[in-house]
């Protein structure tokens, strides 16, 4: 039978458990956050240190408050309220050259997305699935679904990568609304059918609307 330590050899003991425990949960990363106004509506943007991490549509009321919480999740503290030209902190380069990017596109340029990305908020197969969507399907360019499942090695998953589309936590920058079903369709889209539709118009995919 063990004794069970007592007084300062308990204290001790309990001291050494919470460093143990403390080491083994992740470290929180500071993030900051911005609403930027685009053509296409109100786009949330989160930054860490390391990279842009999230993209959000429709970025009004609650959307914006379920979206900071999901953040906060995934980086162990929430983001910080970020508007140019307050002082940097942690992830406030990246959301800087994020707003300028996004600007240049809706402007009509061709050039791709330069800022650096944080996959925090994703992860496994669908992180596969869209860094090679990134780096692999241009502007004014798409790709099916299968397609997509083949370049990752996965063939029989091209309904996993639909699936992969609709969580991107980066839509826009990494560009989802690219991504179509193999038929041609449009498919589905986190930010509505109009918005797709009206990125791929942007980009020359679609033509522009009659009226």
């Amino acid at each position: 039978m063990t004794d069970t330590p007592v007084g300062p050899v308990a204290e001790a003991v309990e001291a050494a458990e919470a460093v143990e425990a403390a080491a083994a949960e992740p470290p929180a990363r500071a993030a900051v956050w911005t609403v930027h106004a685009a053509p296409i509506g109100p786009l949330l943007l989160v930054a860490t240190r390391e990279g842009l991490a999230h993209v959000v549509f429709h970025a009004e009321g609650r959307t914006v408050g379920r979206a900071l919480a999901r953040a906060a999740a995934v980086l162990g503290a929430p983001p910080l309220p970020w508007e140019p030209p307050a002082a940097e902190a942690d992830g406030a380069g990246h959301l800087r050259t994020a707003v300028a990017e996004l600007e240049r596109y809706f402007a009509g340029a061709r050039e791709p997305f330069s800022v650096p990305l944080d996959w925090s908020l994703t992860g496994g197969f669908h992180e596969r699935v869209l860094r090679e969507l990134a780096a692999g399907v241009p502007y004014g360019h798409t790709v099916g679904y299968q397609d997509l499942a083949v370049r990752v090695g996965e063939p029989g998953a091209a309904r996993a990568v639909g699936v992969a589309m609709g969580a991107n936590p980066l839509p826009v920058v990494v560009p989802c609304h690219r991504a179509l079903e193999s038929s041609g369709a449009l498919g589905g889209f986190g930010g509505g059918r109009g918005t797709k539709q009206a990125l791929l118009t942007l980009e020359g995919i679609l033509p522009e609307p009659l009226f």
